[in-house]
């Protein structure tokens, strides 16, 4: 890392998502309850995402008063330093509600508009992933890998559902096409997670419909840093039309695949 800038914008992020993840394992309530809905009805939100949201802000605007925000949970504010935190305070909401352990905390730094920094902290997991532009991915201290490319019909791969009925439908009807051109899928119910376990090796590819910026801008670096392509649609960056990762030779089938099924559209 030859900027200086990027050291520091990392070490506030790791901080900021360990302390984060410390409060949402620790004092996850034992009658924790929906806060509120966006989307619709079953798109919640608990008083420990809005918890864990105010504590990232709080302290990275102690540390960097003139950065600029995107949070989840309602953190926007433009800054004037250009940089920008896109911070997913809480994702997998649901699995944490359930008491599943499939949830992270993930926090990127954007500057001048391209994400420098990303940092996923998955605390049931004991890992915390983290990459910055130029330099690689890790887990903890360990170099993460995308695993080499076997024949799309031996790939692993995951995906995420809408809380939207009509668009969930239209996205299993995608799935239930793919499924026999695959090895199998998975749908973990984080996409942060599901981005670093294709840099991890654990997946050979991830798509999903319907992410914001903040549910995939730390672990899609993670996953780039690590090997693994991504993007949206063919010739385009990830987006809420499309998100896709994998690793090199599983993304350009999989991707024609997403387009031919209209994986993009509900």
């Amino acid at each position: 890392m030859t900027d200086p800038l990027l050291p520091e914008l990392l070490d506030l992020a790791l901080e900021a998502a360990r302390r984060a993840g410390e409060l949402l394992r620790d004092g996850r309530p034992a009658d924790l309850g929906v806060a509120a809905t966006k989307s619709s009805p079953i798109d919640v939100v608990t008083e420990m995402d809005i918890a864990a949201e105010k504590l990232i802000t709080g302290f990275l605007a102690e540390h960097r008063p003139d950065d600029g925000f995107l949070g989840e949970e309602g953190a926007s504010t433009a800054g004037t330093s250009g940089v920008r935190w896109v911070i997913d305070p809480l994702d997998g909401t649901v699995n944490y509600l359930y008491g599943l352990p499939t949830w992270a905390v993930s926090i990127a730094a954007e500057r001048d508009g391209a994400t420098v920094v990303g940092v996923v902290a998955a605390p049931m997991r004991r890992e915390t992933y983290r990459a910055v532009l130029g330099g690689g991915a890790y887990a903890d201290d360990k170099p993460l890998r995308c695993r080499p490319a076997p024949p799309l019909d031996q790939a692993l791969v995951s995906t995420g559902f809408n809380y939207v009925a009509a668009v969930r439908t239209h996205q299993a009807d995608v799935a239930q096409r793919l499924i026999p051109r695959l090895r199998d899928i998975r749908r973990s119910g984080s996409a942060a997670v599901d981005l670093c376990d294709v840099a991890a090796g654990r997946l050979d590819g991830y798509y999903e419909r319907g992410l914001n910026a903040w549910d995939l801008a730390a672990g899609d670096l993670i996953a780039r840093e690590a090997g693994a392509l991504t993007g949206g649609r063919p010739g385009q960056a990830p987006s809420y039309d499309l998100a896709v990762a994998a690793s090199p030779g599983v993304f350009e089938p999989l991707q024609a695949l997403l387009e031919e099924f209209g994986a993009w559209h509900d």
